[in-house]
């Protein structure tokens, strides 16, 4: 085949046309900072790209839920404390009623604080977070309590409210409070109404302690919460658990992400000043190849 001027030519400027677009590729690599600025960069490393940035949706979206638990779990927690205050200042009440020599004027004093610690207990039991009644079962929407302190009978108020917090991995981030608040509540208008009593019955009423404050009786007023704080704990520790898991897999993710997007400049820029030398080289090699002109052969 006879090679020609006009192919050499043509073959020069294909190939210098072909150096450019690769220094353009390393040049927007170092000026992005990323290995794949189109599909057509790198096809796999794309598709892996939209892969690493689903699973890091994901995992941004667990995180939020776990947020949204930590806000519930936190609410309880709090809820529990403060009954817990309320059963403690119900059994000094109560102990300071059962004492002898006590005027039907304290034990009126008594009683409207009591009266006021149940309707407290209401208030706690109706806690909400961001509109939602954290002890009312699946049943969010509505209160436990109503407004004249009447428990609701809510359908799903004994079902716990469950959040996804991993592939497939559902935590319960509530407690139903029905059984719980009703024990209480119950016991609340038994000491009320005992404390009211007229001619008062000391014995009676020291009973009623008992039913606040021992911890070999289940069902009373301390038992009950400290049981279900005990519950709550163990929920707290699992969503710890699961935000570490969380966090490690963020990690891992951005990391790959990293490897298979990030430029690593030192090896880039060497690739860039090696394209460079070629296509100087190129340059130099093609000044001598379209050097000659009709002139030249005229000589």
């Amino acid at each position: 085949m006879r090679v020609t001027q006009s192919m050499l030519s043509g073959n020069l400027l294909h190939n210098l046309n072909s150096s450019y677009s690769k220094m353009s590729d390393l040049q927007n690599q170092l000026d992005s900072g990323l290995k794949i600025n189109r599909p057509s960069d790198d096809p796999a490393g794309a598709v892996r790209a939209m892969g690493h940035r689903r699973d890091l949706a994901r995992v941004e979206q667990y995180n939020r839920n776990m947020s949204e638990v930590r806000m519930w779990q936190d609410a309880t927690n709090t809820a529990f404390m403060e009954t817990n205050q309320l059963v403690h200042r119900v059994q000094e009440l109560v102990t300071y009623a059962a004492t002898d020599g006590k005027t039907d004027e304290d034990r009126k004093a008594i009683n409207k604080e009591l009266e006021q610690l149940r309707k407290q207990l209401h208030t706690i039991a109706n806690t909400e977070v961001s509109g939602n009644h954290i002890f009312s079962g699946t049943n969010v929407l509505s209160p436990l309590f109503d407004k004249d302190g009447n428990m609701n009978a809510l359908p799903g108020g004994d079902n716990y409210v469950e959040i996804e917090i991993f592939n497939g991995i559902k935590l319960e981030v509530n407690t139903p409070g029905a059984t719980l608040f009703k024990k209480l509540d119950d016991t609340m208008d038994e000491i009320i109404k005992t404390v009211n009593e007229s001619p008062v019955d000391i014995s009676k009423i020291s009973s009623l302690l008992g039913k606040i404050n021992n911890e070999n009786n289940p069902d009373s007023m301390r038992s009950l919460v400290l049981s279900e704080q005990a519950k709550l704990g163990a929920l707290q520790n699992r969503a710890e658990t699961m935000e570490e898991r969380l966090s490690f897999r963020e990690l891992l993710v951005e990391s790959q992400m990293r490897d298979n997007e990030s430029v690593d400049y030192a090896k880039t820029i060497t690739n860039f000043m090696t394209q460079k030398a070629i296509h100087q080289a190129g340059l130099s090699v093609g000044a001598q190849v379209i050097q000659p002109t009709l002139v030249d052969f005229i000589r």
